[in-house]
């Protein structure tokens, strides 16, 4: 990701292509939990996407759930014309539609009450994420779903042991990451500490928590070359971005890593692999 100093400012139509492969390549789990999400909401009237991106995930949940009208809610208009062009392409632009609001100021005013309100990694972004959650419930119709996907598990993408460096390179890549998203969160206008326990949070905001369930994304070595062009976007954004706080042995290791003439790197490798875990909360509201 790329790194800024003032870590509020990010520039999330710069990471399209990166927003775009990592949608793409997780469709699978997406599907996954969409087809889980039935058990609560299985003919929602629409759905919003909060957070959307460019809509790679809602064009997912209108392929899921065919009589809903979905809306696709980001607060980057290059994001949203992106996905009003994806659901054209997809043939579902007679029920697909965008709405331009930033999240820290409530999602905007939709047609009417969401019957499914999906979030994926957005509300992290938002300073006061217990206030963010009560404005999504705000918006949900009475008996509506709110799914938020946020924690997880990070991704590997590389053994322990790459034969160049010093092993271990992700487990600090993690560490490194862990304190800029940190310092990305309090620098956040009206910044609020929560102790991210999801399931508390969605009772809070006036939800019944009805379940987690965490997905796995498992692409095993040998990767098709769409996962490792993704595993070479990811590290470049993170030898970009977090380049302040490695050490000069792990940014040689990562140069060499993305290096496509380098035997070693990404581009070459046949250890390379994709694993990940991403986990989903659901609430429901009240009838």
């Amino acid at each position: 990701m790329a790194h800024q100093h003032d870590h509020t400012q990010i520039d999330f139509a710069e990471w399209l292509p990166m927003l775009e492969q990592e949608a793409e390549l997780f469709a699978p789990v997406y599907r996954q939990a969409a087809g889980w999400l039935r058990e609560w909401k299985p003919e929602p009237e629409l759905i919003a996407d909060v957070g959307s991106g460019p809509g790679v995930i809602s064009c997912l949940l209108a392929d899921a759930f065919p009589q809903a009208r979905v809306v696709a809610v980001d607060g980057a208009a290059p994001l949203l014309e992106a996905a009003r062009s994806r659901a054209a392409e997809h043939g579902i632009a007679d029920r697909f539609s965008t709405l331009e609001a930033e999240l820290a100021d409530g999602i905007g005013e939709l047609e009417y009450p969401a019957d499914l309100l999906w979030s994926s990694r957005a509300l992290h972004h938002v300073g006061d994420q217990r206030a963010a959650l009560t404005e999504f419930v705000r918006r949900l119709a009475p008996g509506g779903a709110l799914a938020l996907l946020e924690g997880g598990l990070p991704s590997r993408y590389l053994p322990r042991d790459i034969g160049i460096g010093r092993p271990g390179l992700q487990s600090r890549l993690d560490a490194v990451q862990e304190d800029w998203f940190s310092k990305m969160r309090a620098e956040l206008p009206g910044s609020v500490e929560e102790t991210e326990d999801w399931p508390a949070l969605l009772t809070a905001a006036g939800l019944r928590h009805t379940a987690t369930r965490t997905f796995l994304l498992d692409l095993p070595a040998p990767i098709s070359e769409e996962a490792r062009a993704f595993v070479a976007t990811t590290l470049t954004h993170r030898r970009e971005g977090l380049a302040e706080g490695l050490d000069a042995d792990d940014l040689a290791t990562l140069d060499r890593l993305l290096d496509p003439d380098d035997k070693a790197s990404v581009h070459h490798r046949p250890d390379v692999f994709l694993l990940t875990a991403l986990t989903v909360y659901v609430g429901v509201k009240p009838t």
